[in-house]
């Protein structure tokens, strides 16, 4: 029995040397992977320019923001950057907030809405602004003169994508509807090859599509641009719902940086060098620039981070995504708005007075 006894000692006392050390070593791993910064992954709109990624608009600017990174450093927290390529922002991204893959998004409406109809919740904690334009273009000799003349014809447009709310509001208001036309489902890049190559009677895009113009193969029916029709696409910093419920620390720092980078943006004499930086994408700085200019909407007002509209026209795009057939019931745009941050940061910030509040 003693033998026996003496032979079991040992082995006992291994096997608990080994537990302890599993322990510590579990232990020191739990421990260091808590002192690791919490990833916060933001995708949006980026170019590949050689072996650079180059985020475009208000992104570029909140991506190299300094202040941001030290204050979610002081949260144990970092950015990182989910490039999309814009051939496919809104499914991409829906994927990802759908798949848990993303906790913040620069894009745009109606890809949200489609996103939030179908169950994934996702709130509004920066606006974007009075937004970006869209452009119908028609072949250079095209005799059409206004969107009426366009009835029974081809229509290059990306269903699914913001700008189809912006041309649908603009057939309305000629007394067309989609059935009208005939809708040729074509990316930006595919529907501005169909229109060179005389596929189709017109083309829907946003500024990418004005080299067309610039070249001679086009020219510009309709855009957005034009007084008293408030119809730009608008894109909105979002974020993951839960996230932003449970990390309200993190969410107000990506938050005050987007503001800070709208402020930047809506002074005059940061004009010229946003237009570099958003040339950086690929577009010739003189388009860029074309598209900027001559807008019914004062410089400073466009890049306002205020909810003053936001509300109506997320509305406006619940009811045309129910009745367009792309979600299958409405819901009440209301929920996609959390407007504490904004007000915080504003504050903060003493720019409440900056921009002027609509009623």
């Amino acid at each position: 029995m003693k033998g026996f006894a003496l032979n079991i000692i040992p082995v006992n006392r291994v096997l608990i040397t080994l537990v302890l050390v599993a322990l510590f070593l579990s232990m020191r791993g739990a421990a260091w992977a808590q002192s690791q910064p919490v990833a916060v992954r933001v995708a949006s709109v980026a170019y590949s320019q050689g072996k650079e990624t180059v985020f475009h608009g208000v992104s570029a600017l909140i991506e190299r923001d300094p202040i941001l990174r030290a204050d979610l450093q002081k949260l144990g927290a970092r950015l990182q950057w989910v490039p999309v390529p814009h051939a496919s922002v809104g499914a991409t991204i829906n994927e990802a907030f759908a798949s848990g893959g993303i906790e913040f998004a620069h894009y745009g409406d109606l890809p949200s809405v489609i996103l939030n109809a179908g169950g994934v919740e996702t709130v509004i904690v920066g606006p974007g602004g009075d937004g970006s334009n869209v452009y119908v273009i028609v072949p250079a000799n095209s005799p059409a003169k206004s969107i009426k003349d366009l009835k029974g014809k081809r229509i290059s447009l990306h269903r699914g994508r913001p700008w189809e709310v912006s041309f649908a509001r603009v057939l309305a208001a000629n007394g067309l509807k989609f059935s009208d036309v005939r809708i040729k489902n074509l990316n930006p890049q595919a529907g501005a090859s169909a229109l060179a190559a005389g596929d189709v009677e017109a083309h829907v895009a946003l500024f990418d599509t004005l080299p067309l113009v610039d070249k001679g193969i086009g020219r510009i029916l309709w855009s957005s641009k034009t007084p008293g029709q408030n119809w730009k696409i608008r894109t909105e910093l979002w974020g993951n719902k839960t996230f932003v419920q449970r990390n309200p620390a993190i969410t107000q720092a990506l938050v005050n940086s987007h503001v800070r980078a709208a402020h930047w943006v809506s002074r005059k004499e940061n004009f010229e060098e946003f237009l570099r930086l958003t040339a950086r994408s690929g577009q010739p700085e003189e388009l860029v620039r074309k598209d900027y200019l001559d807008d019914s909407i004062p410089w400073k007002e466009r890049w306002s981070p205020l909810y003053s509209d936001v509300l109506e026209h997320y509305r406006n795009v619940v009811s045309y995504s129910k009745s367009a057939g792309l979600i299958r019931k409405e819901f009440d745009a209301a929920r996609l708005i959390d407007s504490q941050f904004i007000e915080r940061a504003l504050k903060e910030q003493k720019l409440q007075e900056h921009w002027r509040r609509k009623e």
